[in-house]
């Protein structure tokens, strides 16, 4: 058995009926190169198998500790069999972008079941051409970016002829008695005292940087005066002093308690243009993903009479592995840059993403790498759960700040062709999660020569998700305008 990190626990502990902790990824498929020129739930649960002893992950399944006395465990599944978790669903041919997009939201808005493997693969016909659509979900605690990834690079092969698996088998699974799993308990309460004193002196003066505690009365002044005392996590190196946070976020229509409905709508956009952006302006990929987010963000509320005079702040998760990605579960960090969402001009609204996405690294490099677990060992596992869906509550309350106001999340992909069972994959677009509070996620996925966009959030009016999509592609084209001419057309 493996037992979850507090960090792990915190994306189950947040379920509450309206939040689900579960991410997704929507894949384009063209079956046309597949052997038999189909990709299929019973293909896709033939491949699997066939690879079931490399993905630990999808045969773990979730062990309560009785009492909640310790964090929960993983623990092999002796009944796993891959067909409760492959579905299939059609949607009326010829299926558009728009129904897609639909069936994906009402999916996202189910939780899942913790009885079994906390994952499931939908498979998706009917769509224009002949494409076919693969939904693969799984909750947040299983992997993280990272994790993800290779999880993806073991599912995936280079060529449509596939690669050769090294036989194996996987482990008999035998689940823990309720004997062991209360003795296990009663060790995880002897542990979590010496785990909070550990973590102490590493989160407290940084806890102003914690998302969901840095908008809370009094954590600014007590993690400020035990950097005074501790005298850490003050300096860059250069003997200038590291800034914090200058201001909560304003508070928009996202950052309220959302409702058990979703909406989603996704689309490419050209890899060579941020490229070219890129270059220009000497900036990196992600501050051009950033900076059309941003863009995007102000045109649309914008359009809505509803732009905040102060910019708006994101989340943006990092990874922070020490490994390649082969271990599951999560290893991330926050990074929260202000978007200039108060600046007109696109080129100087990149610049300005660049100077605030390079404050946020170094307000980052100057704390913990596990900063986000160790603020979550003060909870003793007992009370975990309830207190984590108590922090995403009282953080949409009129009365409070708001820490951010939405989650941007720039996920590696492959930038050559990758084949499931044979069938070449077209596009593969982000589905993440929201949170009360925090009820957009935009999400960025590379594939191929283009970068796939999914934008996911609460259900506020019909349309929403599709008209930030077309706001993003607003807001790139806005930044190839700023180019000369010679740069747009290489």
């Amino acid at each position: 058995m493996r037992q979850l990190t507090s960090l792990d626990t915190q994306f189950l502990a947040v379920e509450d009926g309206r939040v689900t902790g579960h991410v997704m990824t929507l894949g384009i498929y063209d079956p046309a190169t597949a052997p038999d020129g189909q990709l299929t739930a019973a293909t896709i649960e033939n491949f699997i198998n066939q690879r079931i002893h490399l993905l630990a992950p999808l045969r773990s399944r979730l062990i309560e500790v009785p009492l909640s006395l310790d964090l929960p465990y993983w623990a092999e599944d002796p009944e796993f069999d891959v067909t409760r978790h492959v579905s299939e669903h059609w949607v009326a041919t010829p299926g558009d972008d728009h129904m897609l997009a639909e069936l994906v939201a009402d999916i996202a808005a189910r939780p899942l079941d913790r009885a079994h493997p906390l994952w499931e693969i939908h498979v998706i016909h009917g769509l224009e051409r002949g494409r076919v659509a693969v939904l693969f979900k799984c909750n947040h605690s299983l992997m993280d970016g990272i994790s993800g990834t290779g999880f993806f690079s073991t599912l995936l092969d280079p060529s449509a002829d596939g690669i050769e698996i090294a036989a194996g088998t996987r482990p008999v699974g035998q689940l823990p008695t309720s004997a062991e799993m209360i003795a296990r308990g009663i060790g995880g309460l002897v542990r979590h005292p010496f785990r909070m004193l550990n973590s102490l002196p590493k989160a407290l003066p940084h806890l102003d940087l914690v998302p969901s505690l840095g908008v809370l009365p009094g954590v600014g002044t007590a993690a400020s005066l035990t950097r005074q005392v501790l005298r850490v996590g003050g300096s860059t190196g250069d003997g200038k002093v590291i800034g914090r946070p200058a201001a909560h976020a304003p508070r928009t229509r996202f950052n309220r308690r959302v409702s058990d409905r979703r909406h989603y709508a996704f689309a490419s956009l050209s890899v060579a243009e941020v490229k070219a952006i890129k270059n220009h302006f000497d900036v990196t990929v992600n501050d051009v993903v950033m900076a059309i987010a941003a863009g995007a963000m102000r045109t649309w509320l914008s359009e809505r009479g509803e732009l905040p005079a102060r910019p708006l702040v994101a989340l943006v998760p990092i990874s922070v592995r020490i490994d390649d990605g082969t271990s599951y579960g999560n290893q991330i960090g926050m990074l929260v840059p202000a978007l200039p969402t108060d600046e007109p001009d696109a080129a100087r609204r990149l610049l300005r993403v660049h100077e605030s996405l390079s404050a946020a690294k170094s307000r980052h490099r100057a704390v913990p790498a596990t900063l986000l677990q160790d603020a979550n060992h003060f909870i003793p596992p007992a009370i975990f759960a309830r207190a984590a869906r108590a922090m995403t509550i009282v953080g949409t309350s009129p009365l409070m700040g708001v820490s951010a106001n939405l989650l941007v999340s720039n996920i590696p992909g492959p930038s050559e062709p990758m084949f499931l069972a044979g069938a070449r994959l077209d596009a593969h677009y982000p589905v993440g999660t929201i949170l009360h509070g925090l009820g957009l996620t935009i999400g960025v996925m590379r594939c191929n020569d283009h970068l796939d966009w999914g934008v996911i959030c609460d259900r506020f009016e019909k349309d929403d998700a599709w008209s930030i999509v077309s706001a993003i592609q607003l807001a790139q084209q806005e930044l190839v305008d700023a180019l000369p001419a010679a740069s747009q057309s290489t």
